[in-house]
């Protein structure tokens, strides 16, 4: 039986024949990263792979890494080995890694969504022959409300709160889930202030040329 052509180490996912590794955990000397989330983008690699998106976010996060961007749907070449991303829906620069050899295609998805949320790229099927699937809130107890039914209700609490002299607040991760948020917000309400973290995330992805909507960074001298 021939060997896949990736295979699960202790490191993370190998391809032997490309001698490279997509999300590894441990230090290696070539990763191809689906997105800039911390337990997919770990500092310690040699060179780094990742969506053009993801540039700023992980050099923030990382520091000064070998870095090389591509765009959806460019291949990159590793010892005869095609490499090539596409859109992934997670957050903005998510990619599933497309890696081919000798016409056998497999695809590893990182995490994704299939639902558009209106700021990541959405989601692209890709025709392979094995599919690595993340599976994060893959059992059936997971059964989400309709997003924009979300959103309204959240801009409807937001409106109710201002209208009593109410701070609203907001938890959500820095990366993704923020500008998720951010993006959904009825901005007639009021003004958005953000949490340092995010603020500095919201900054990276500007850099990059993503268009967010306007926050204000709230420090200890932001009037309560």
């Amino acid at each position: 039986m021939a060997k896949p052509l990736l295979e699960f180490t202790d490191r993370g996912i190998y391809c032997e024949k490309g001698k490279f590794y997509i999300d590894p955990w441990k230090p290696v000397d070539d990763a191809v990263i689906t997105h800039a989330h911390a337990d997919h983008a770990y500092v310690g690699h040699k060179h780094y792979l990742a969506h053009h998106l993801s540039k700023e976010v992980l050099l923030y996060r990382l520091g000064e890494i070998q870095l090389q961007t591509i765009e959806y749907g460019e291949t990159v070449v590793k010892n005869g080995v095609e490499i090539c991303l596409f859109p992934a829906g997670h957050v903005i620069g998510s990619a599933q890694i497309r890696v081919t050899y000798k016409g056998e295609v497999w695809v590893v998805s990182g995490d994704y969504k299939t639902q558009d949320d209106g700021i990541s790229t959405p989601f692209e099927p890709v025709k392979c022959h094995h599919f690595i699937s993340e599976c994060t809130f893959g059992m059936p107890i997971y059964q989400w409300k309709e997003q924009q039914q979300i959103f309204n209700d959240i801009n409807n609490w937001w409106y109710s709160n201002v209208q009593q002299g109410i701070a609203t607040v907001i938890v959500g991760y820095s990366l993704g889930k923020a500008q998720r948020i951010l993006q959904n917000l009825d901005l007639s309400i009021g003004k958005v202030y953000a949490h340092g973290v995010i603020e500095n995330t919201n900054e990276a992805l500007r850099r990059n040329g993503v268009i967010l909507n306007p926050t204000t960074r709230i420090t200890m001298d932001t009037p309560k």
